[in-house]
């Protein structure tokens, strides 16, 4: 136990002379008490002050706590993209942009962090591409042709995917008629106001042929129609953490199978859908909630079409339905990846079997 002539002797050197110190020495006791401010300094800046109050705002906590409730930032949108967009006419990009539903200012959205564009090249024309992202996604819709990027030359065909890193210089040269689904996280860089200079990952190629076979792969195994999804992810070798296709993107290259129901989950990722192929009969169920049998309350339904996408929006629990006696072929990409780094992208699965 200590005694009070140990508690003196613990005392600040500057307060030795003393034999006791107040409460305010005891908050703060290595600055004197009697030391006084030196006011010489500001007194000759007192013409250079300014006043920075004029942005502040204050909020008693219910009434800013979610915004997203209160209706001071828009929910994402269940919207639905046509392969009509990109089926014929000049060479052009044409961004699925929701930035007018999202109250985002600045250049087109297709979810607050992500840009999903369909890209049309003739044949025989080229597009340039360098747009302020850290993160490109290319998937061949249809078509061949090459792209130099950088300075350096990569072929592609129908089913290829490419990724790009921060500050990709690129021209896509068609051979054929060729359709991409392209998608950047540049509207994630306006929101930061910031400009993507550091590439996180090498430029990558993810050939048709090798996403198949392990798509196949993974179908033949025992019990696949028993998982949750039969699918594969596509993953870059840098991206150690998160798994993913680049640091922010997510990408999965599934199956449907016929007559199969893909139970209903969420994640707090907004997920860009892009159907490769199926027939009448696919669709995905939205809705905000779930009954004790794991079934989606009120949903609404979004019927597939061959070539067309799709916004999930985050939080919505959802589920994949093949009534139409044929496979189908679908690629989900989300900004899961920042989502994974962040340790936010919750994502729940239903109890139903």
């Amino acid at each position: 136990m200590r005694t009070s002539s140990d508690h003196t002797s613990t005392a600040p050197a500057e307060f030795a002379t003393s034999s006791r110190y107040d409460d305010t020495d005891r908050i703060n006791p290595t600055i004197p008490a009697a030391a006084a401010p030196d006011t010489s300094a500001s007194a000759a800046l007192d013409d250079r002050f300014e006043d920075w109050g004029e942005d502040a705002r204050y909020f008693e906590y219910s009434k800013a706590s979610d915004p997203l409730a209160g209706g001071a930032i828009s929910p994402v949108p269940a919207a639905t993209f046509s392969p009509d967009l990109y089926r014929d006419g000049p060479t052009r990009v044409v961004p699925l942009d929701l930035s007018a539903e999202l109250g985002i200012a600045g250049g087109p959205a297709t979810s607050p962090g992500l840009l999903a564009s369909f890209a049309r090249i003739r044949a025989g024309d080229r597009l340039p591409t360098a747009p302020n992202a850290t993160s490109q996604l290319y998937y061949v819709l249809h078509g061949r042709g090459f792209s130099v990027v950088n300075g350096s030359i990569v072929r592609w065909s129908k089913g290829d995917f490419l990724t790009l890193p921060a500050a990709s210089v690129a021209t896509h040269h068609a051979e054929d008629d060729t359709a991409f689904y392209w998608v950047t996280d540049a509207p994630l860089m306006r929101y930061l106001g910031v400009e993507a200079t550091t590439p996180r990952f090498s430029p990558t190629k993810f050939s048709r042929e090798d996403a198949v076979a392990e798509l196949q792969r993974v179908a033949e195994a025992p019990g696949a129609n028993d998982k949750s999804r039969v699918s594969v992810l596509l993953a870059n070798a840098e991206e150690e953490q998160t798994l993913t296709i680049t640091h922010v993107l997510w990408a999965m290259f599934g199956l449907l199978p016929v007559g199969q129901v893909q139970r209903p989950h969420r994640h707090q990722a907004v997920a860009l859908d892009l159907i490769l192929d199926c027939r009448p009969g696919c669709y995905t169920l939205l809705g905000d909630r779930i009954d004790d049998r794991g079934e989606i309350i009120d949903p609404t339904r979004v019927d597939w079409e061959p070539g067309g996408a799709f916004v999930t929006p985050p939080g919505k629990w959802h589920a994949h339905h093949n009534e139409s006696g044929a496979p189908a072929h679908l690629i989900p990409v989300q900004d899961a990846g920042l989502h994974t780094y962040l340790r936010s992208l919750d994502i729940r699965f239903s109890d139903r079997g």
